[in-house]
C-alpha cells in the first residue's frame, strides 16, 4: 500500500488538508473557507470552533480521495476507510491569530483575534511609552524577542483578551485558561497536547530568541500567566497521535505557515530566501545558526528546529495585504467576480495610468511598523479606469516585495540572486513578470507550489524517517517556470520612486 504525509494547512481564509507522497507531490487536497468576522474598523476576527469543525471535515474529504474516490453528499465522511496510508501528520498554520480557551471545556473564551487586527495599537503604544530600558520605545522588546511592538503579534492580543473579557484574568491565573496560535488549537484538538513549536512561538512577542522559553520579565509587563502558555518544542517531533477520522496517526510537524514555506522550498543553506504571495505577502531569508539583528525594519525570527539539532534563523519581511487587496476588489468593490479575473482586467490597459495603491488597511508592515498608516490611492484622473485600478493593485504586492528585499539586502549583506516564489498569486503571470522587472532578479516558480504545506509535511516526514535527510528533500525541489528581469533600469527606478512618494501618503492617517 502506498504511503502519504497529510498536512493540515490552517490559513487566513481556508482550511486545506493536503496528501503528499515520497516525491514530494499533491496526492489529494481538500478545502473550506471560513468567515471574516468583523466587529469593528481595524478589528477582524475569526470563529475558532467553526475553524476546528472545517478541519474536521477537510481531513475526511482528503482522506476519501484515496480511499476510492472524491467526497461527495452521497458518499459522506462516515463512509471513508481508516487512515492506514497515512505515517504522520504536519501542522501549518496562519501565524499570531489568537485563540483562549478553557482547559476543562475546549471553548474558546472570545473568538480568535486575527494577525492582521489592529485593536491592541494603545496597548503597544502603552508599552512603548512605558520603557525604562535605553533602548526603549518600539524596540522595546527586539533584543529578546527579534520583534518590535506592533499589533501582529500574539502577546498583546492576549493581554487584551484578558483585560476585556468579563472574568477571564480571573480564569487565567486560576490555571483554567490555555492560550495557542493556530498550531497549538489544532493540535490540542487532535491528540489533546498542549504545545507549539519554536516558530510559531517567535511570534508571540513572549518568545526569548536565545534561550527558546517563554521570557518571564515579558510575561510580567503582559501580566500574562505562564501557566495559560503551551511547552514549546521543536518542528519535527512526535508531538502526539490523533484522534478523529486520523486516528492513530502520529502529529509529528509544526510550523508556521511562513517558516514552512521556506522549508518547503529546501531554502537550508544561509542566504536563500523565499517569497509567498497568500493574504500577505512575506519573504524570509535564512541566516544560519545565528540569529541576525535587524536594523532596516525587518523581524529576526526562528526559521525552523528540526528535533535536536541546533536551531534555524531568519530574517522575515511581513507585508499585511497582498492578495487580500484582490479580495477587497472582488468582495467590497464587486469590480470582478473571481480573484482569477484580476489579470484579465489589469491586461486591459497598458500600465497603472499614473496610479499607485497602497493597501494600509491594518497600517504598515516591513520596513515601517506604522499603525497609524491606512490605505490610499494616489495620482487619480479622469483618465483611470477599472483596468487601471486592478493593474495597481496587483503592481503594490511587487512594490512592497521590492521595499522588502531592499531592507534585506541591508541587514544581510547578502545580494540576492533570484526569488523562490510560492502561493496563489505565484500563477498570475503578469504579476509575476513586473515582480521579476522591479527587483532585476529572476523569480522562480517551482513545479509543487503547495510549498506551505509542503514544508509541515517534510517535517512531519523527517520526524517519523519518512525521508531521511535534506539531501532527499532537496532532490524533490524542480523549477517549473522563470520570469527574466525585462525593464530598463531607468523605469524601474522610476515607477519605485512614485512608489515611495506614495506610501508617505499614509503616514499619519489615525491620530
Amino acid at each position: 500500500m502506498p504511503e502519504y504525509i497529510a498536512a493540515i494547512d490552517q490559513g487566513t481564509t481556508s482550511t486545506r488538508c493536503i496528501l503528499f507522497d515520497h516525491g514530494g507531490n499533491v496526492v489529494a487536497v481538500a478545502q473550506k473557507e471560513h468567515r471574516q468576522i468583523y466587529p469593528r474598523p481595524g478589528w477582524v476576527e475569526h470563529d475558532p470552533l467553526e475553524i476546528w469543525r472545517n478541519t474536521q471535515e477537510v481531513i475526511s474529504q482528503a482522506l476519501a480521495f484515496v480511499d476510492g474516490g472524491p467526497w461527495t453528499e452521497d458518499r459522506p465522511p462516515s463512509t471513508v476507510h481508516g487512515p492506514s496510508s497515512i505515517v504522520s501528520i504536519g501542522i501549518t498554520n496562519q501565524r499570531e491569530t489568537t485563540v483562549v480557551w478553557e482547559r476543562a471545556t475546549g471553548k474558546p473564551v472570545y473568538n480568535a483575534i486575527v494577525w492582521q487586527d489592529t485593536r491592541t495599537d494603545g496597548i503597544c503604544n502603552d508599552l512603548a511609552q512605558d520603557a525604562s530600558t535605553s533602548l526603549g520605545g518600539q524596540d522595546r522588546f527586539r533584543a529578546q524577542t527579534g520583534l518590535p511592538l506592533a499589533t501582529y503579534f500574539s502577546g498583546p492580543k492576549i493581554k487584551w483578551i484578558l483585560d476585556n473579557v468579563p472574568g477571564a484574568r480571573a480564569k487565567a491565573e486560576a490555571g483554567e485558561l490555555l492560550f495557542g496560535n493556530m498550531d497549538t488549537w489544532l493540535i490540542w484538538n487532535l491528540t489533546g497536547a498542549h504545545v507549539t513549536d519554536v516558530t510559531n512561538a517567535s511570534r508571540t512577542l513572549l518568545m526569548n530568541l536565545h534561550s527558546l522559553d517563554w521570557d518571564e520579565d515579558i510575561l510580567r509587563l503582559l501580566g500574562i500567566p505562564r501557566a495559560m502558555l503551551p511547552e514549546i518544542r521543536s518542528s519535527a517531533e512526535i508531538y502526539g497521535t490523533a484522534q478523529g477520522a486520523l486516528g492513530g496517526v502520529p502529529v509529528a510537524g509544526d510550523l508556521g505557515d511562513q517558516q514552512a514555506a521556506l522549508f518547503g522550498q529546501t531554502c537550508f543553506s544561509p542566504g536563500e530566501a523565499k517569497n509567498t504571495y497568500g493574504t500577505g505577502c512575506f519573504m524570509l531569508l535564512n541566516t544560519g545558526e545565528t540569529p541576525v539583528p535587524s536594523t532596516s525594519g525587518l523581524l529576526t525570527t526562528l526559521g525552523y528546529k528540526i528535533g535536536g539539532e541546533k536551531p534555524v534563523y531568519a530574517l522575515e519581511g511581513s507585508i499585511a495585504i497582498t492578495g487580500a487587496l484582490v479580495q477587497w476588489l472582488r468582495d467590497n468593490l464587486g469590480l470582478i467576480a473571481k480573484s482569477a479575473e484580476v489579470e484579465d482586467l489589469a491586461r486591459t490597459v497598458e500600465d497603472n495610468g499614473g496610479i499607485y495603491f497602497v493597501p494600509a488597511f491594518s497600517g504598515l508592515f516591513a520596513p515601517y511598523w506604522r499603525s497609524d498608516a491606512r490605505g490610499v490611492i494616489v495620482g487619480l484622473t479622469r483618465y483611470v479606469t477599472k483596468g487601471h485600478l486592478a493593474r495597481a493593485a496587483l503592481e503594490a504586492t511587487a512594490y512592497q516585495t521590492r521595499e522588502v528585499l531592499d531592507a534585506m539586502e541591508k541587514d544581510s549583506g547578502v545580494r540576492l540572486t533570484a526569488l523562490k516564489v510560492d502561493g496563489g498569486m505565484v500563477f498570475n503571470e503578469l504579476l509575476m513578470q513586473f515582480q521579476a522587472d522591479l527587483l532585476g532578479v529572476p523569480v522562480i516558480r517551482p513545479k509543487v507550489a503547495e510549498t506551505t504545506a509542503l514544508g509541515a509535511a517534510y517535517a512531519a516526514g523527517l520526524a517519523v524517517g519518512f525521508w531521511k535527510d535534506y539531501d532527499e528533500l532537496r532532490a524533490n525541489w524542480g523549477r517549473e517556470k522563470e520570469w527574466q528581469p525585462q525593464m530598463d533600469a531607468g523605469r524601474r527606478e522610476r515607477l519605485y520612486a512614485g512608489w515611495k512618494k506614495a506610501v508617505t501618503r499614509t503616514f499619519g492617517w489615525v491620530e
